[in-house]
């Protein structure tokens, strides 16, 4: 989350945003506790997925949800604060789950989007989990302004290719590449492992994707869909504190 030029580029669509928190719940593998989970959601928008887990039927939770701007369609059930940039106000070890869903590549530069993962880090409790979804940059399609290959061209460029085609003034996105996405990641002290291949069959599953390539696509094995994890559209990882620095989430074909 960034200011300046920078926009919140939200999904504004309600039905969207529980589909899209059902599947964070299930790639999480959140399950019922005798004690309230505290869930942080950086990055608010609509309020739909923050709203989700505070209204779930099973699932207890304390929700917290942040964002630059407030553009909540929906308000009740969770606490909501204005924050300026990238850092947390929140003290150390204060949430079980933490969302970051999309956010990352709207706060700024390398530099604000390592502090971006560290304030995630900081936050989590030593035994929690936490979610991280941003869009790779070898993407064909770029989602904020529905432009082909805009994210492939060097920065100065995009700018001057979103103005070409009408879609507004600036390019105001950073996506990653999978290399430098793990490399922050390391950065960060926190444990992590890539479920682009799950997050995909979730989408396929629950999101009402259809259509040829889709039909095709959920026909893959997953060891075919690993290998195309450089260019998937989506990078997601469930991190963590605690556990052994390597894992098999961070190694990729």
């Amino acid at each position: 989350m960034a200011t300046g030029l920078r926009q919140p580029h939200a999904v504004l669509d309600l039905p969207s945003r529980m589909k899209k928190a059902l599947k964070i719940e299930r790639l999480l593998g959140l399950e019922a506790s005798h004690v309230p989970m505290k869930v942080l959601e950086i990055g608010t928008g609509s309020g739909g997925i923050a709203y989700y887990f505070a209204t779930h039927p099973v699932l207890r939770c304390d929700v917290t949800a942040v964002d630059v701007v407030d553009q909540r369609l929906v308000r009740e059930g969770f606490q909501f604060h204005l924050v300026n940039g990238t850092t947390l106000p929140f003290e150390a070890d204060s949430f079980d789950v933490v969302i970051s869903n999309h956010v990352i590549e709207h706060v700024g530069d390398r530099r604000a989007q390592r502090h971006h993962i560290q304030e995630m880090a900081r936050v989590l409790s030593p035994r929690g989990i936490a979610y991280l979804a941003v869009p790779n940059r070898w993407m064909v399609v770029e989602p904020h302004f529905r432009l082909a290959f805009l994210s492939w061209l060097p920065d100065s460029w995009r700018s001057a290719y979103v103005r070409l085609r009408g879609r507004g003034e600036a390019y105001d996105c950073a996506p990653m590449t999978l290399g430098e996405l793990d490399a922050l990641l390391a950065e960060s002290g926190m444990t992590w492992r890539h479920v682009e291949v799950e997050a995909f069959r979730e989408m396929l599953s629950n999101e009402g994707k259809d259509g040829f390539l889709a039909t095709v696509a959920a026909l893959l094995p997953d060891a075919f869909l690993s290998r195309l994890r450089p260019i998937i559209p989506t990078l997601v990882c469930i991190l963590r504190k605690e556990g052994k620095k390597a894992n098999e989430g961070n190694a990729h074909p």
